[in-house]
């Protein structure tokens, strides 16, 4: 399995509307994740700087890069960028993350 992590920015005072949106993710969202491979994600809130750091598990032949040219991931993007630091595409500017430790 596949682990990746890597940060995005909320903008100052959304915490809880972002919060409130992914207490209420959309089923055809969350099904489209499983079917491109990613078993496992979390996002956590650093809520003194509004930055996420978010963590997916994905198995070894997940289509995760497919996952931007599906429709109801631009709505979801499409939804959320009031709320976060986006590309031009509504995409979250998300940030790599080099994992320098790991224990089991």
């Amino acid at each position: 399995m596949e682990e990746i992590a890597f940060t995005m920015k909320l903008k100052p005072g959304v915490a809880v509307e972002y919060q409130r949106r992914h207490d209420e993710i959309w089923p055809e969202l969350s099904a489209a994740l499983v079917e491109a491979g990613i078993r496992d994600y979390s996002i956590y809130l650093d809520r003194a700087t509004g930055t996420l750091f978010a963590v997916q598990k994905r198995i070894a032949n997940h289509t995760a890069h497919e996952l931007p040219g599906l429709p109801v991931m631009k709505r979801w993007w499409a939804y959320m960028a009031d709320l976060m630091e986006t590309n031009p595409d509504n995409s979250p500017v998300a940030v790599p993350l080099a994992k320098v430790f790991h224990m089991e």
